[in-house]
């Protein structure tokens, strides 16, 4: 039976202490990562095209983490019947925040892939806090040598608008742009870009030149009507998914705290259902939630939500590497 370290340990309570995500241990020293999980802000906003803000996103989500630090030895899903991230059976570390360089767009993503080349070489999961859906850039170019090793990664997308735009005015690497870029690395095998609906943030050309590519597209009411499972199945099985959710994905109803929100979006057992069927259908090698803009929100129910679906993702990556 699992303990609960309130009895041999302090209260802690979730309004307590310092907030690191989920209350892990922080781990300043990027060549002492010792864990399965590393957890990494990136805390940049440049590349936004409207409402700014998402700069203090990485701190609200953990400032909403800790409700999820009650002490237990792990989190137990009775719907499940599994106890995820049991204490002393996963390591999760909080590593801070990668350097932002005000203004500068190519030493901040710079900065992010350092973080996260880092965190791949220590062989732990990233998990990265932005921050606008520029900094998905990094991430990816952080792949190109564990992909060399590994073999490539698809990447699955949770998303309001489609990013795929190429360049705009001179602009390659902002918020619009990070699946274009991520379709044109060789190491990635191709896209299910998930979500997609209404106005978005490419044009037609865009959304033949993703399908030419090697994107699947998918709208919130395309998904409903297929369901869950048929969703997840047009997913290639056995491969190793890079998983970037977009907080405007879902319905600005349960997450208006966001730079661009749009209505039609998901709601909160959709994706983690998807996200889930993913863990057992292959591997989930990296993850990054971005676009919670905090100040939009003074409800603070969005950057809970990103938050406990982060929680529920990483729990269920790692009940599956374990079997």
């Amino acid at each position: 039976m699992s303990s609960n370290s309130y009895e041999t340990g302090r209260l802690n309570l979730p309004f307590v202490g310092i907030c690191t995500f989920g209350k892990y241990p922080y781990q300043p020293d990027w060549e002492a990562i010792d864990a399965d999980v590393a957890v990494v802000g990136a805390p940049f906003d440049c590349g936004t095209q409207w409402r700014a803000g998402t700069r203090f996103g990485p701190r609200a989500i953990r400032e909403a983490s800790t409700l999820f630090s009650f002490g237990h030895g792990g989190a137990y899903d009775h719907e499940d019947d599994v106890t995820y991230l049991p204490a002393g059976e996963v390591r999760i570390v909080d590593i801070g925040d990668a350097d932002i360089v005000h203004t500068d767009t190519m030493k901040s993503h710079a900065n992010i892939e350092f973080a996260v080349r880092k965190i791949l070489a220590a062989g732990a999961l990233p998990v990265v806090l932005g921050g606008d859906h520029s900094v998905n850039i990094p991430c990816i170019n952080a792949f190109s040598d564990n992909c060399a090793k590994n073999g490539p990664i698809h990447i699955v997308q949770i998303d309001a608008h489609l990013d795929f735009v190429d360049e705009r005015h001179g602009v390659r690497y902002g918020h619009g742009n990070p699946m274009r870029r991520a379709a044109e690395k060789p190491y990635v095998s191709g896209l299910s870009q998930l979500g997609i609906r209404n106005v978005s943030s490419t044009a037609k050309e865009g959304y033949e030149d993703a399908r030419k590519m090697g994107s699947d597209i998918l709208s919130v009411r395309q998904i409903r009507a297929l369901g869950i499972d048929a969703v997840v199945e047009r997913v290639p099985p056995g491969a190793r998914y890079y998983v970037t959710i977009d907080i405007d994905g879902f319905d600005p109803s349960i997450a208006p705290g966001t730079g661009t929100p749009s209505h039609g979006g998901f709601v909160y057992y959709e994706v983690l259902e998807i996200l889930a069927a993913l863990a057992k259908r292959g591997s989930i090698v990296g993850i990054d939630l971005v676009e919670v803009a905090p100040d939009y929100d003074h409800s603070g129910s969005t950057s809970i939500l990103a938050a406990q679906i982060l929680m529920n993702i990483i729990g269920r990556v790692m009940h599956a590497r374990k079997g």
